[in-house]
C-alpha cells in the first residue's frame, strides 16, 4: 500500500490504514484463521496404522539363512489398524474447536479495538498539539506586536525599561513553548506512523478539526453496551463456552477408545489367511482420569470469574469516562460562553485604556496573557474530553 502525504487529516483514514498495515493486527488476524482452521481436522479420524510382522527371521524351522525380506522368513503378516475415538468424542473435539475459533474471532476483534483505540488517541493529540501550534504562533504575533507598541512608548519615554523587559521575558517564554509543540507534534507523528507500519518520519497531513463533540450521553444506554458489546467481555463469554467444551472432552473421557484392524497372514509354506481384530482402551487410571476432570471444573470456574472482572473492569472505566466526558462538556461550555468572552473584553478593555492612558502597560500584558493561557485551557479541555469519548466508543464496541 502506497504511502501518501494526504493520509493523517482525519482518524478514520489512518484506522483504515492501520487493518492492512498494522504488524501486531495482522498477527492476531492470522491467529484466527488458524483457530478456523482447527474445526476441520478435530473431528477427522485418526490416521491408520500399518504394521509388517516378519515371523522367524532367522529361518530356524527351514533351515535357511536368515533374513528381513517379506516372504523369505517363516511367515509374514501384515496389519492394519484403524483408531476409533470413543461415542461423541468427535462432535466434541469439533465443538471444542469451534469455541476456541469463536474466541480467536472475539479477540481478534478486541485487539483491533485496542488498536483503533490507540490511534484514534495519538492522532487527537496530534491534532491538539497542531492547534496549540497555531495559537502558540498567534499569541507570539500579539506579544511581538506589544513589543513594539512598547519600545515606541519606552523611546518617547512614556514607558518604563522594566515593561519593556517583561514582555520581551513573554516573548521568550512563548518562543519556548512553541519549540516544544513543535518537537512533541513530531513525536506524535512518530508514534501514530509506528502503529501503521509506516517509517517514522513519513508524512502525515495536518489534521482537519474533528467532528463536534455530540451533546449529552444517555449513562443507561452506554453501560448496557458496556455489558453487552464490549470486546473484552465479549473474549471472555466465548472463553467460558471454550471451558464448558473443554469440560465435556473431559467427561467424556470416561468412555473408551476402540480400534479395528485386519491382517493377513502369509507363511512361506502353505495357504494365506485373513484375521479380524477389535482393540478397546481400558480405562483404569481413574486418580489421573478425576484430576482432569477437577482440573476442568476449576477451568470453568476461572473462565467465569474472567468474564465477571471483564465486565467489572469495563463498567468502572465507563463510568470514569463518562463522568470525565461530562465534566468536560460543561467545562468547554462554560469557558466557550463566559471566560473566554470574558477574557476578549477585558484585553480589549486594557487595550483602550493603554491608549487612554488609564492603565499601565502590565495590565495589558496580564491581559492578552490570560487570554492566550484561556485559549490553551480550552484546547486542552477539548483534548480531554474527545479522549474520554474515544474510550466510551472503546468500552461501548463502537470502535470496529
Amino acid at each position: 500500500m502506497p504511502d501518501t502525504p494526504t493520509l493523517g487529516a482525519s482518524p478514520q483514514a489512518l484506522i483504515e490504514y492501520a487493518r492492512q498495515s498494522n504488524p501486531g493486527f495482522a498477527a492476531a488476524r492470522a491467529e484466527a484463521s488458524a483457530a478456523q482452521e482447527r474445526v476441520t481436522p478435530a473431528g477427522a479420524l485418526p490416521d491408520p496404522t500399518f504394521e509388517i510382522e516378519l515371523m522367524d527371521a532367522t529361518n530356524t524351522m527351514s533351515g535357511r539363512s536368515a533374513s528381513l525380506l517379506p516372504g523369505q522368513v517363516g511367515e509374514t503378516r501384515y496389519r492394519i489398524t484403524q483408531p476409533l475415538p470413543g461415542w461423541g468424542k468427535r462432535d466434541l473435539a469439533v465443538k471444542a474447536a469451534e469455541a476456541q475459533a469463536t474466541q480467536a474471532d472475539a479477540m481478534r476483534d478486541a485487539s483491533w479495538a485496542e488498536l483503533a483505540a490507540k490511534i484514534e488517541t495519538l492522532w487527537l493529540r496530534y491534532y491538539a498539539a497542531d492547534r496549540e501550534r497555531v495559537l502558540n504562533r498567534e499569541g507570539l504575533t500579539l506579544l511581538q506586536s506589544l513589543e513594539e507598541l512598547s519600545l515606541a512608548r519606552y523611546e518617547l519615554g512614556l514607558l518604563p525599561q522594566q515593561a519593556v523587559l517583561r514582555i520581551q521575558r513573554e516573548i521568550t517564554a512563548q518562543r519556548l513553548a512553541l519549540v516544544e509543540v513543535e518537537q512533541r507534534r513530531k513525536g506524535l507523528a512518530a508514534g501514530l506512523n509506528g502503529l501503521l507500519g509506516r517509517a517514522h518520519d513519513a508524512p502525515l497531513a495536518a489534521p482537519a478539526d474533528p467532528a463536534p463533540l455530540p451533546g449529552q450521553l444517555e449513562a443507561g444506554a452506554l453501560f448496557k453496551a458496556a455489558a453487552s458489546a464490549n470486546p473484552d467481555v465479549n473474549a471472555a463469554a466465548y472463553g467460558i463456552d471454550v471451558a464448558r467444551a473443554e469440560r465435556e472432552r473431559t467427561y467424556q473421557d470416561r468412555l473408551p477408545d476402540f480400534a479395528v484392524g485386519v491382517r493377513n497372514n502369509r507363511p512361506d509354506e502353505g495357504k494365506a489367511s485373513w484375521d479380524v481384530m477389535f482393540e478397546v482402551m481400558i480405562p483404569l487410571q481413574q486418580s489421573s482420569r478425576r484430576a482432569r476432570e477437577r482440573e476442568a471444573e476449576y477451568m470453568l470456574i476461572a473462565a467465569e470469574a474472567r468474564r465477571e472482572d471483564a465486565r467489572a473492569r469495563a463498567s468502572g472505566e465507563l463510568g470514569t469516562a463518562w463522568s470525565m466526558y461530562a465534566q468536560g462538556r460543561e467545562t468547554l461550555r462554560l469557558l466557550e460562553h463566559t471566560l473566554l468572552p470574558q477574557a476578549r473584553a477585558t484585553r480589549d478593555a486594557s487595550r483602550a485604556a493603554l491608549a487612554s492612558g488609564t492603565v499601565d502597560f502590565d495590565s495589558v500584558i496580564e491581559a492578552e496573557r490570560q487570554l492566550i493561557d484561556i485559549r490553551m485551557r480550552q484546547l486542552q479541555t477539548e483534548l480531554e474530553t474527545r479522549l474520554a469519548l474515544t474510550e466510551i466508543r472503546k468500552l461501548t464496541g463502537e470502535l470496529n
